[in-house]
C-alpha cells in the first residue's frame, strides 16, 4: 500500500496559492481516478482510497500536516509514503524526486518529520524564491501568476501525475524514476 499525501492548507482563501500546490496535484489525480471517499474524522483530512493506493488532503493546515498523516499511517500501515509539496529552493518550473533529508524549513514537512520520521519520499515541486521585499509567508500564500497558472496546467501537473503513476505502478527502481521525472524549468522558448 502507498499513501501519497499532498501538502496544502484547506479553503477556498487558500485554493490557488503556491503553499498549496501539493492538494492541486492530489486533484489533478484524482480526476481520472475512480477513488472512494475513504475520509473519517480521526484522519483529519481528505482521503480517497483506490484499490492499494491512498491520497490524503490534509485539513490540518500546513503546520499540523502531521497530525493527518499519522492516524492514516497508523490505520493503513502502508509500505511507502509519497509527499507532494512547493519547494521554495527550487525555481518556478521544477520537480524533483528526492527520499529523506532535511525539511528546508518547510512548515509542512516539519510537522511530518515530527510524527512520522523523515524517510519518506517526496515530490518537490519548485515555486522559486520570493522576489526582493517580499516576506517568504506572504510568497507561499500568494496566487501564481496566469503566466505561471498556465504552465502548471499544461507541463507541470501532467509531469507530476506522470512520475506519481510510475511510482505508484512500482515496476521503476528509485534511482531510475528521480532520473526520468525530475524536471528543469522552461526555458524562455519552451514556455508555453
Amino acid at each position: 500500500m502507498v499513501l501519497v499525501v499532498g501538502l496544502g492548507n484547506p479553503g477556498k482563501t487558500y485554493e490557488s496559492t503556491r503553499h498549496n500546490i501539493g492538494f492541486r496535484v492530489i486533484d489533478a489525480l484524482l480526476e481520472r481516478r475512480s477513488a472512494l471517499n475513504a475520509t473519517k474524522s480521526t484522519f483529519k483530512g481528505e482521503l480517497h482510497k483506490e484499490g492499494e493506493n491512498l491520497f490524503l488532503k490534509p485539513t490540518t493546515y500546513m503546520n499540523l500536516s502531521g497530525e493527518s498523516a499519522l492516524p492514516v499511517s497508523t490505520f493503513y500501515k502502508p509500505e511507502k509514503i509519497l509527499v507532494i509539496h512547493d519547494d521554495l529552493d527550487l525555481p518556478f518550473g521544477a520537480i524533483r524526486l528526492k527520499r529523506g533529508g532535511g525539511n528546508g524549513g518547510h512548515n509542512g514537512l516539519k510537522s511530518l518529520d515530527k510524527l512520522l520520521g523523515n524517510d519518506y519520499y517526496r515530490l518537490r515541486i519548485g515555486i522559486g524564491k520570493p522576489p526582493l521585499g517580499w516576506e517568504v509567508a506572504d510568497y507561499v500564500l500568494a496566487r501564481f501568476s496566469q503566466e505561471e497558472e498556465q504552465e502548471l496546467e499544461e507541463r507541470l501537473f501532467p509531469h507530476a501525475k506522470e512520475a506519481i503513476e510510475s511510482f505508484l505502478e512500482g515496476k521503476m527502481e528509485w534511482d531510475r524514476l528521480v532520473s526520468r521525472y525530475s524536471l528543469k524549468p522552461s526555458t524562455p522558448k519552451e514556455k508555453v
